[in-house]
Order: structure tokens, then C-alpha cells, then sequence
């Protein structure tokens, strides 16, 4: 138990470590060199404002990094939910078409809204993206009652996610070109050009996720050993499948609607993070994994923009590749298993 203790205590540091590294070399990397003093400077002595180096730093990487740390573990967290009611480890937002389904309401309201209006509230954007995601969640959930198989499942997942972009793709045709590059640039994926406004809106919800996913660690760990073990323990099965997703979709979508769909990150980074607790305790897994996420999106971003610069790839094709091994390790193993 005591050695068990201070492995987590270990892997807690050691995220903890490699968190504040990747901040610092994230705000110190970049087309514009500014050096770490100078940054501690601009950040907490307010030193050179106004600036070019100042509106970088306050205006382009701080936002963006702390973006992707904050929507990189709201949607590790919310795999490891979907993971927690499908009994399943390849389940996550992305493969099961709900992050898709956020991805088509966003791209009906953004192109609806734009040839009314200058621009789409934010909050209209979250909220479209949580209907999309709660659509295709309940499309999902449909087909879950009927069909035992998980790959059965995880194909039909596929499926949705496929139909719902055949409906953006439908609705782009008929769209003026300047809607079209502001849906594909978002549809692609990417922390840039993220807002200190949609950040803090986005920080407020995906905090009272957070929380509420935390308090029910003793529930989900209850529910982990089983339906009838739960009911046991008190556990309101049919509430608590809701919560479950609920808080799955509200994460999901707040990602979606401020980044636009991401990979892999809801499947790998859940299993990465059990695998290096050595555990798969709720109480221990969602913190962990929401730190662990943070610093896998925060490594791919980091990626993402500098190996290929001025170009900058897009987020999900950087999560793919270090991401798709970790889905393809585990479905080799359930394979071995069965």
C-alpha cells in the first residue's frame, strides 16, 4: 500500500515537472525569440507593455497554451467517463462520433449565423456543440441497448461520425467562401486564436465538470466493479449513467466548440494515465488524467506549430500519431484477452 502510495505521489511530481516545463518552453518558442527573464517579466512584473513582446506573450501564447492545457484534460476526462459507462477502453468522444456531432451543429450555427450576422457569441457555439454532442451521444446510446458487441458499437460510432460530416460537408456546398475558410480553419483543430473571453467562459464550465466528475469517484469506482455491486453501495444506476453523460458531453463540447474536434486524446491519454498509476481508482485516474492530458496536448501543440514552421499542422494530426498506437496497443490486447 505504502509503495503503491508513493507511485502515485512519483507520477503526480513527475506530471506535475513536466507541466511547468512545457509551459516555459511553449511561451519561450516561437518565430518571436524572447528570452525566459524576459517573459517572467512581462508575466508577473507587467514589464514592457504594450510591446511586441508583451501582446505576444498576453496576447498569442499564453492563451494558447493554457488552451491547450485546460481542453486537454477536459477531454481526457471525458473519455475516461465514456470509458466508465461502456466498460470499455477504446470508447472516447472522437471514435464514437460525438465530437463529430458537436463539430455539424457548430458548422450549421456558424454558417447560418454568418449570413445574418458578423459573428457568432461563443456562448451560442458551446451550446451548439453540447446539442450536437448530446445527439450523437443518444444515437449511440440507441444502438448500445441492441448490439453486445463493443466493435459492433465502435463501427457504428464511426458511422454517425461519418453522417454528421456528410452534413457539414452538404451545408458547406451551399456556403459563401469566407464562412467556408472560417469553418474549415476551425474544423481542422487548433489552439490559435483562442480569446481570453471564450477561455475563461470555457474554464468556468469545464471547472463545474470537473468537480462534479470528482464527486463521483466512490460511485464510479463502485459502478466499475459492477451494476448489481453499485445498487449495493446506493449507487442510483439510472442517474448516474445520466451524470456520466452528461458531464462526457459537456466536456466534449466545450472542447469542440473553442478548439474544434480533437483525436485520440479521450482513448489514449485515460489508458496512459491508469497505466502509470498503476491504478484505476477514479479518485486518482480523473486528476491524473486531466494533468496528463494537459501535458500530452500541450507536447502536441507544441509540435504541431514548430517542426513544420511558418506552416502549422493541424492538432488532431499531431494527436493521431502519438495517440492511434495507444488505440491500436489496446485493441491488440482485448483481442489476446478474448
Amino acid at each position: 500500500m505504502k509503495r503503491k502510495s508513493l507511485r502515485i505521489a512519483g507520477v503526480f511530481a513527475l506530471l506535475a515537472a513536466l507541466f511547468v516545463m512545457l509551459i516555459i518552453w511553449n511561451v519561450n518558442t516561437g518565430s518571436v525569440n524572447i528570452s525566459a527573464g524576459d517573459v517572467l517579466r512581462i508575466v508577473f512584473l507587467n514589464d514592457q507593455a504594450g510591446t511586441p513582446q508583451s501582446n505576444v506573450v498576453w496576447k498569442i501564447r499564453l492563451p494558447r497554451l493554457l488552451a491547450a492545457a485546460l481542453l486537454g484534460g477536459a477531454l481526457s476526462v471525458s473519455g475516461f467517463l465514456l470509458q466508465t459507462f461502456f466498460r470499455n477502453p477504446i470508447a472516447g468522444p472522437y471514435v464514437l462520433g460525438i465530437s463529430s456531432g458537436a463539430k455539424m451543429f457548430v458548422g450549421i450555427v456558424m454558417i447560418l449565423a454568418l449570413r445574418r450576422f458578423s459573428g457568432v457569441p461563443f456562448a451560442v457555439t458551446m451550446l451548439a456543440a453540447f446539442a450536437g454532442s448530446m445527439l450523437c451521444t443518444g444515437f449511440v446510446l440507441l444502438f448500445a441497448r441492441r448490439v453486445r458487441s463493443m466493435a459492433v458499437l465502435l463501427v457504428i460510432g464511426v458511422m454517425v461520425g461519418n453522417i454528421c460530416s456528410a452534413v457539414t460537408d452538404f451545408i458547406i456546398t451551399f456556403a459563401q467562401e469566407a464562412d467556408v475558410a472560417n469553418l474549415h480553419g476551425w474544423s481542422m483543430g487548433s489552439f490559435s486564436a483562442i480569446s481570453w473571453d471564450n477561455l475563461t467562459m470555457t474554464a468556468v464550465v469545464i471547472a463545474a465538470a470537473l468537480v462534479a466528475s470528482f464527486l463521483l469517484s466512490k460511485p464510479i469506482g463502485a459502478y466499475q466493479l459492477g451494476e448489481g455491486y453499485a445498487q449495493s453501495m446506493g449507487v442510483n444506476i439510472r442517474r448516474f449513467r445520466v451524470a456520466l453523460i452528461f458531464l462526457s458531453s459537456v466536456l466534449s463540447a466545450c472542447v469542440t466548440a473553442l478548439s474544434g474536434p480533437i483525436s485520440f486524446v479521450g482513448i489514449a491519454v485515460p489508458q496512459i494515465t491508469k497505466m502509470l498509476f498503476g491504478t484505476a481508482r477514479p479518485i486518482v485516474v480523473i486528476p491524473g488524467a486531466f494533468l496528463c492530458g494537459g501535458v500530452f496536448c500541450m507536447f502536441c501543440d507544441l509540435i504541431a506549430r514548430t517542426v513544420f514552421s511558418p506552416a502549422e499542422l493541424a492538432i488532431s494530426t499531431v494527436t493521431a500519431v502519438f495517440g492511434a498506437p495507444v488505440v491500436i496497443a489496446l485493441m491488440l490486447r482485448r483481442q489476446k484477452v478474448n
